[in-house]
């Protein structure tokens, strides 16, 4: 069993005490043909008043928008995995906020993860967020320096620098 669905079930016996009342599991032992079955469950307006799940057991398409909190606490090293776990709850039909809360230990390794996370949305924005354009408007020293490689001295502790 992997560590992701290891704490699903805990998870979700925490916080059903604070809510009085059970909410759902959807992790990889959801059998495929239950998952759109507990998510209209979690939909419904009377329904369960949470939901856990892992990142990858929801699958294209899955639309929460009866949520609008959702909570990070198994840090992936992949931002974009993180942030289309997030979107499954900020899609059309969404009518309220939707607050995204990252739950980190400080100092495990899930805080060095969420400093890598956040170099690399920062590099990502530094690059592609001015457009296309952005290459075109490197001098040949900027250039150069994008596409060298980099010596092991530029490495620490087996994290790029």
């Amino acid at each position: 069993m992997g560590k992701a669905m290891a704490l699903t079930g805990p998870m979700a016996r925490l916080l059903a005490e604070p809510f009085g009342r059970p909410g759902l599991v959807l992790d990889g032992h959801t059998p495929v043909n239950q998952r759109q079955e507990l998510v209209a469950q979690f939909q419904d307006p009377d329904g369960p008043p949470f939901m856990v799940m892992t990142i990858k057991a929801g699958g294209t398409g899955l639309n929460l928008t009866a949520a609008n909190r959702v909570f990070h606490y198994d840090r992936w090293w992949n931002p974009a995995v993180e942030d289309q776990a997030t979107d499954r709850a900020w899609r059309i039909g969404q009518t309220r906020p939707v607050v995204v809360h990252r739950m980190i230990s400080e100092g495990t390794i899930d805080e060095r993860i969420a400093e890598m996370i956040e170099r690399k949305r920062s590099l990502a924005e530094s690059v592609v967020g001015g457009g296309e354009t952005w290459i075109a408007d490197l001098d040949d020293r900027q250039l150069a320096e994008l596409v060298t490689l980099r010596s092991a001295a530029h490495f620490r502790s087996g994290v790029l620098l």
